[in-house]
């Protein structure tokens, strides 16, 4: 049962995020003199537009709202109050209700994407292990399959922490438990003491999930301090329901933090990154130089549009919990119906199970079928792979285009 996840309807949802633009600041009607901010360019933007007071979006989005800081701790800037009440309940619903966490047991925000969900997290294990354990950079390293997201890299990067990369099976896009422990091994040999271990829920290329029980096994078994933390920005909104029995929640007391992405397949605005974290980690990063923000800053993007919180939780709402089961269940069949296609004409393909991404050998893809299906390689320069992902648009129709096509150019080739 669903704690603060409820389906509503438009009226519903307008008579929330209209009084909550209300308990923002009006830039028209007070006295805003000291911050760097203000509703959208009016000689472009019309605020008048009559089909303004049925689109709560896209007058949030006019309105301008800041959400710079995180909201589900102290206090944050009192300008965006009302618009911020609705990120606190869109990560509520995240953590509590997608993810089975307890309710007032996590924190979060709305982020512009899966990168910086990512080098936030990592950003926080760091600044831990630097602070609660003493821990120089050399001593520090993130763990990820070859798999992860190049998000990672990025985070080793800026970070200036090293990063190991776990093998994966060709075909099965699995971390063996010989692999896992190989590399662990190779970290330690560089005098690697603190590991932030990443792990996949549904990766971007093969939509694959890492098993999560072998990662925490072979870190216990090897003696390893470590902090685990769940790519889900695919499969965030995702895998929790095509996966009934998933491990990768806040159930598991191994797992810390998550990444979702709202933008993937919840299609919400582009920027509708969500980050989650346990209580009492979140600290580790704040900002104390930014001391004329309200409550400080604790993110790594600083100022954010509200309009995009606001966007997510319609999304949400507007489904409900139930709807959002239907919607995933249908992408689920039009994945296995694609996928038997396949077998009847002897593809060689990748499927994880409970994955809608389906991901096609090179060899049976020619350049005019790729492009003209837009199918997107694992490596431009060298592509082994070719992946079809299974949005709301992409219908059986569409599919079975990608068949006729491929069996036109067996024939050909017969």
């Amino acid at each position: 049962m669903s704690i603060y996840w409820k389906k509503k309807s438009h009226e519903e949802i307008k008579s929330i995020v209209f009084p909550a633009l209300k308990k923002n600041i009006d830039y028209k009607q007070q006295h805003a003199l000291g911050i760097p901010a203000s509703y959208l360019d009016e000689k472009v933007f019309n605020q008048n537009a009559t089909f303004l007071s049925e689109a709560p979006y896209l007058s949030t989005l006019i309105h301008n709202p800041n959400h710079i800081g995180c909201h589900t701790l102290g206090s944050s800037e009192s300008f965006f109050s009302g618009t911020q009440e609705i990120e606190r309940e869109l990560i509520d619903i995240c953590a509590v209700d997608i993810l089975n966490g307890k309710e007032n047991e996590h924190d979060g925000y709305v982020a512009s994407g899966g990168t910086e969900a990512n080098i936030q997290a990592i950003w926080i294990y760091r600044n831990y292990y630097q602070q609660e354990h003493s821990a120089s950079r050399d001593e520090i390293c993130i763990v990820c399959s070859a798999d992860s997201h190049y998000s990672m890299n990025k985070a080793s990067d800026l970070l200036a922490i090293d990063l190991f990369k776990i093998p994966v099976t060709e075909y099965t896009r699995e971390v063996t438990a010989e692999a896992f422990k190989q590399t662990i091994e190779a970290a330690k040999k560089q005098n690697k003491r603190y590991f932030i271990v990443i792990c996949n829920m549904m990766t971007t290329m093969f939509g694959s999930a890492d098993n999560v029980d072998l990662f925490t096994e072979q870190l216990t078994q090897l003696n390893c301090n470590f902090k685990l933390h769940v790519d889900g920005a695919y499969g965030g909104f995702y895998y929790p329901f095509s996966e009934g029995q998933s491990k990768l929640t806040f159930e598991n007391p191994h797992i810390t933090s998550f990444t979702l992405d709202a933008h993937k397949m919840a299609q919400a605005p582009y920027g509708t990154g969500i980050f989650l974290i346990r209580k009492g980690l979140i600290e580790y990063v704040n900002t104390k130089q930014a001391s004329y923000v309200e409550g400080d800053d604790l993110t790594l993007i600083g100022s954010r549009s509200g309009a995009n919180a606001v966007a997510a939780w319609m999304i949400l709402v507007k489904n409900g919990p139930f709807g959002w089961q239907e919607k995933v269940f249908i992408l689920q069949k039009r994945t296995e119906w694609m996928c038997q296609q396949l077998d009847a004409l002897n593809i060689k393909f990748f499927r994880a199970p409970f994955s809608n991404i389906i991901t096609i050998e090179s060899s049976f893809i020619d350049e005019e079928t790729r492009s003209f299906f837009g199918l997107v390689p694992d490596s431009h320069a060298h592509p082994l792979w070719y992946k079809i992902v299974i949005m709301d648009h992409v219908t059986i129709e569409k599919l079975s285009l990608v068949i006729d096509r491929i069996k036109e150019n067996a024939s050909h080739e017969a």
